[in-house]
């Protein structure tokens, strides 16, 4: 029985330019730690073998310190080794990076960075495709059809790319023959480059990346570990939890009417799971005027209990009567504003951007004089 854990996509040095500052260090240090979280689920699990299928680094010039406190990290968990493959991040034409990565390897440690056959243990024959560029253009897992490996010997390949529809990478064309692993006989094709985990056929997988990196997928970061008796055999996979952060994406459908407080708070996880984890709350359907203000104030209060939380409300059309307008003022400059915000939200003659402004000034005017009243 051979062993070893399938993962990928660990983008070690992401920037995550687009959260807030004081959690954008959280979010890189999570990347580092999914090295030591997979060595504890490959020591749990009996696995000998740690498979990175790609895109260990997020950029094709990670710093000094990323590349070697990444790979000091990886000679802790002796006598556990790791194979790195380059991904399209971190492709081959980073010449630098791979020489560097080179001088300082713990001996634990192998560098996939050639299509040729690695004996990784008694009968056990690993085919790696390594990226050549960020975007090869061709199927680097042709080679292994042909390669030949000793009798009796199970046959693994690991690669890093699209097949069909799964690439991060959407101008990303059809690379990897989705029947590789029946065309090289291969027991077992390791996969990266999809973030979320995917099968395509009984022998070929996509692990996901053992630490989520953005909403696009709404799962748990995790890895396989995979167990094959010997060639031929049917791979046995079970899915291991990984990951630090928690990425989730809740739909919310109001009418209008409906306590949007209560039915926002019905989506939100347990207390404790809450500083770990970057929710997005997609609001849609109507609601009044009341609801949407009642809606916000109750995202603004539990916001600061989670490491992100958005509400998207792009899709959630505000309903406004002149019982909201009297909330604002019976009289006077402030009804005749909000009047003319809620004529101009509705007037077909805008273009939707207009009305939309129009609609959330309204909202915002509402909210200001509820502050005032309460």
């Amino acid at each position: 029985m051979f062993r070893f854990i399938h993962s990928s996509d660990l983008h070690i040095g992401k920037r995550f330019g687009n959260m807030p500052e004081d959690l954008r260090g959280r979010l890189r240090e999570a990347r580092h730690s999914a090295i030591s979280r997979l060595a504890e689920q490959a020591r749990v699990h009996g696995a000998s073998t740690i498979f990175l299928a790609g895109d260990t680094f997020d950029t094709e010039t990670p710093t000094p310190a990323m590349l070697r406190q990444a790979l000091a990290e990886m000679s802790q968990s002796t006598p556990l080794r790791w194979i790195l493959l380059p991904g399209n991040h971190d492709s081959l034409l980073a010449d630098q990076l791979w020489s560097a990565a080179g001088s300082v390897v713990p001996d634990n440690v192998m560098l996939a960075t050639r299509p040729e056959i690695l004996t990784i243990g008694a009968d056990v024959a690993l085919l790696p495709a390594p990226c050549t560029t960020r975007r090869p253009g061709r199927d680097l897992t042709e080679w292994m059809n042909s390669a030949a490996t000793p009798q009796g010997a199970i046959r693994l390949g690991l690669a890093h790319g699209a097949i069909q529809n799964f690439s991060e990478d959407s101008a990303a064309s059809d690379v990897i023959a989705p029947d590789r692993a029946a065309k090289a006989g291969l027991d077992y094709l390791a996969l990266g480059d999809w973030h979320g985990p995917v099968t395509i056929n009984e022998r070929s997988r996509y692990s996901g990346a053992p630490e989520p990196d953005r909403f696009k997928h709404d799962t748990r970061g995790q890895a396989l570990v995979v167990s094959i008796a010997g060639p031929g055999a049917m791979p046995e996979i079970v899915a291991v939890e990984t990951a630090s952060f928690s990425w989730k994406t809740a739909p919310l459908h109001l009418l209008s009417g409906d306590d949007s407080a209560a039915a926002f708070e019905a989506l939100l996880p347990p207390a404790p799971l809450r500083r770990q984890t970057l929710l997005r709350i997609v609001a849609s359907g109507r609601v009044r005027v009341s609801g949407r203000t009642a809606l916000e104030a109750a995202v603004a209060a539990v916001a600061p209990d989670y490491a992100y939380l958005e509400l998207q409300g792009d899709g959630l059309a505000t309903d406004c009567e002149s019982g909201d307008l009297d909330r604002i003022d019976r009289s006077g400059a402030l009804r005749e504003a909000a009047q003319a915000l809620l004529d101009e939200s509705i007037d077909e003659r805008r273009s939707t951007v207009e009305r939309d402004i129009s609609r959330e000034a309204l909202v915002r005017l509402y909210s200001y004089c509820e502050a005032m009243g309460s």
